[in-house]
């Protein structure tokens, strides 16, 4: 007679090594083993419109930036004359154009030597008349004309001087120094404008600038 505690019944599947028991470990040794779950790799982002690409050059102010106003000028290229000054080949000068009515050349060389010869006979005044005349008109006629003018008015000084001392007797024989060299520098003046040159005395006091 068989114990009690040692009976296995044949129909109880969960008694221990039943067939139910074999056959779920013969299961679990034949069925496959999970496999570990995968994890998610990442998926790259599509670029977002307008932006630039990874190495693409950014588009930077001077490029997208809204331009305001006209465009400012850059210095002037090589050969190129800056704004505001003459032409080449018309510089300022003595035959730049006057206010007045323009002269003649020939006109300009007869004036401005009746300038230096008439202050052999008249001293300033001629010089004087002549400037007030054609200081807008012309410029070679107006140099000449300022030119005698300063000379004639140092020397007319020079006459002064010659008479006071004429009562100490040095000026009977300054005062025929002083004509000489009135005369001579006037002769010299009108033939260098006779030709088309601004004369320069020498030893005069520019007061007329």
């Amino acid at each position: 007679m068989s114990e009690p505690g040692n009976t296995q019944d044949p129909n109880n599947p969960y008694a221990s090594g039943g067939p139910a028991d074999q056959g779920g470990d013969a299961a679990g040794q034949g069925a496959p083993q999970d496999a570990p779950p995968q994890q998610d790799q990442p998926h790259p982002e599509p670029p977002q419109q307008g932006q630039p690409q990874y190495g693409q050059p950014q588009p930077g102010p001077a490029h997208n930036a809204p331009q305001y106003g006209p465009p400012q000028p850059g210095p002037p290229q090589f050969g190129q004359q800056q704004p505001g000054q003459p032409p080449y080949g018309q510089q300022p000068g003595y035959g730049a154009p006057m206010a007045g009515p323009p002269v003649s050349p020939s006109d300009e060389r007869l004036w401005a030597t009746l300038t230096h010869v008439g202050g052999i006979f008249f001293g300033f005044i001629p010089a004087l008349v002549i400037y007030l005349v054609y200081k807008d008109r012309s410029r070679f006629i107006t140099e000449n004309a300022k030119n005698a003018l300063n000379f004639q008015l140092t020397w007319l000084i020079a006459y002064v001087v010659s008479y006071l001392l004429m009562f100490v007797i040095i000026g009977f024989v300054l005062l025929p120094a002083v004509v000489i060299v009135v005369i001579v520098f006037s002769i010299l003046a009108a033939v260098a404008s006779n030709r088309g040159e601004v004369y320069r005395y020498p030893m005069s006091i520019r007061m007329v600038q």
